[in-house]
């Protein structure tokens, strides 16, 4: 199996603030984590005034305001994504960013981010889909809130358009998603249906769903997380805390190992087993040399050091070639 690339979604969870940005990328960088992705916008071209929150966004800010006036305060500047590219560099992540409109697909491109990460929302935005496509990057798109002719129709703007490789991720918008509504089969339902490469963006509460999404064969997968939980902004609940992402990180690297190659085989460390564990045709009770084997007089019994009782056909009807003891091994002249 493919090395799955794991995305720490750090999104906008720090809150607005710089120092706050480069202290997740440390904590992604310490989690073993492959990139660390933000949130690009211009505020003003996303969003309009009369926007209203999501309830999601109300109850997890507790605050009665605009969606503009929300994302505003959340806002990185340009420049100040640069330098936290170049904080990225510096300490050994990859830098990845998602853009919410066209400036910040024009300057990510010339971050040269590795691909572009396509949000759920964005996956109808006509505009912003062919920009994408025309920079010929590989394409990792969400597909949250989806149908699938709509992501269909999203592929072939893309595709047409002069896209590099897409990859799709499942993913449910609602922050945290409720387990009912996970769903993940439906990333092999996709994997089929559109013969993509196929992961998954976690928005539930805890690791067990990303960890699963790996053994379902899922070749990316993205999860958010916070410096703490109890910050204010609305993502941070739904966030995974330092030492959680450091445990998801790890258990998907173990599940990468377990799933191994696919090949059935004897494996290294339980060949030695098979001697303990496995049985031989033994004397149930102690036999005379040129009596016939037979089922009242033979048993199959540990360890497997002997015939093998695949043989016990084979073995019926013969003589003993020597006297036997209980339990001894049989043995038989080969012809």
């Amino acid at each position: 199996m493919e090395k799955v690339y794991i995305i720490a979604e750090a999104g906008d969870n720090h809150n607005g603030d710089f120092n706050t940005a480069l202290k997740l990328v440390d904590v992604a960088k310490r989690a073993g984590a492959d990139c660390v992705k933000f949130q690009t916008f211009v505020t003003e071209e996303i969003i309009s005034k009369y926007a209203e929150m999501a309830e999601y966004q109300k109850k997890n800010t507790g605050k009665e305001e605009s969606q503009f006036e929300m994302v505003k305060r959340l806002e990185l500047s340009f420049d100040e994504f640069r330098k936290i590219k170049e904080y990225c560099d510096r300490v050994g992540i990859q830098f990845l960013s998602t853009p919410f409109d066209l400036k910040s697909v024009d300057f990510l491109n010339e971050l040269a981010v590795p691909f572009f990460k396509i949000p759920s929302g964005e996956i109808t935005n006509y505009p912003y889909l062919i920009k994408i496509a025309h920079t010929g990057k590989p394409v990792v798109m969400s597909t949250g809130m989806c149908e699938p002719d709509e992501i269909l129709a999203a592929i072939n703007v893309l595709e047409k358009n002069g896209s590099g490789e897409i990859t799709l991720l499942h993913c449910n918008t609602e922050y945290p998603t409720p387990l009912k509504d996970v769903n993940l089969y439906a990333m092999r339902t996709m994997k089929k249906m559109f013969g993509k490469k196929v992961g998954y963006s976690d928005h539930t509460k805890g690791i067990e769903v990303p960890v699963a999404a790996v053994a379902l064969g899922a070749c990316v997968i993205e999860k958010h997380f916070t410096l703490d939980k109890n910050m204010p902004g609305p993502d941070h609940k739904a966030s995974l805390e330092p030492d959680e992402l450091g445990r998801m990180v790890k258990n998907i690297r173990n599940i990468e190992i377990a799933l191994g190659d696919g090949v059935k085989r004897v494996s290294e460390s339980e060949r030695k087993n098979i001697a303990i564990a496995r049985k031989s045709i033994v004397a149930r009770r102690n036999i005379q040399e040129g009596e016939i084997l037979t089922e009242e007089n033979l048993a199959v019994k540990r360890p497997g050091t002997g015939i093998n009782p695949m043989q016990w056909m084979e073995v019926l009807g013969t003589r003993a070639v020597r006297d036997f003891k209980e339990d001894e091994l049989i043995e038989i002249r080969e012809n």
